[in-house]
């Protein structure tokens, strides 16, 4: 039996990505748990990409909608997507100013969203705080978590535009 990705309908796509962000998110939460380490609030808003592009895949993999509807959840899983990649790509963009430029470190995203507003919150978060910019020191490949998120949210974003508009459907079935 040869697996060729390409060939697969729009309900096996929606479920393989939907299982590579519940993989992705279990990872992140393994590295927190088992290997202690913390995220920074942008981390966590990458996760929330992750689980938002996820649920979308899920429930269009169920769904199994016709052309329509499969391209309407290619829209949500992109926005997703996009604004996940946006967010590993800012934190990318913070990790690698030079130390005089980096944002001081600010409080925790616990106590920002119990103290602030939500809008001040997350323009906090995305001005980055040098808690963001500093290394944790994992590397896979010579890259860091914020550039492997990146990688697999443009993975995400090219798997999602293809089975919203290439991948055959239930409609070709019949």
């Amino acid at each position: 039996m040869q697996l060729n990705p390409f060939k697969l309908s729009f309900r096996a796509l929606m479920f393989l990505g939907a299982s590579a962000c519940a993989a992705l998110v279990a990872y992140a939460y393994y590295l927190q748990t088992a290997q202690g380490l913390e995220p920074c609030p942008l981390c966590i808003f990458q996760r929330i990409g992750f689980i938002a592009a996820g649920i979308v895949m899920l429930l269009a993999a169920l769904h199994n909608p016709q052309r329509v509807g499969r391209r309407m959840y290619c829209l949500l899983a992109s926005i997703a997507t996009i604004a996940g990649g946006s967010v590993a790509a800012r934190h990318i963009w913070l990790r690698h100013l030079p130390p005089d430029q980096v944002p001081d470190c600010g409080p925790g995203l616990d106590y920002m969203l119990e103290a602030f507003p939500l809008g001040k919150t997350l323009k906090t978060v995305f001005t980055g705080s040098g808690e963001c910019a500093a290394p944790d020191g994992w590397l896979m490949l010579g890259l860091d978590m914020p550039s492997w998120a990146l990688i697999g949210f443009v993975g995400l974003l090219m798997l999602s535009i293809f089975a919203g508009f290439v991948a055959k459907g239930r409609e070709a079935s019949r």
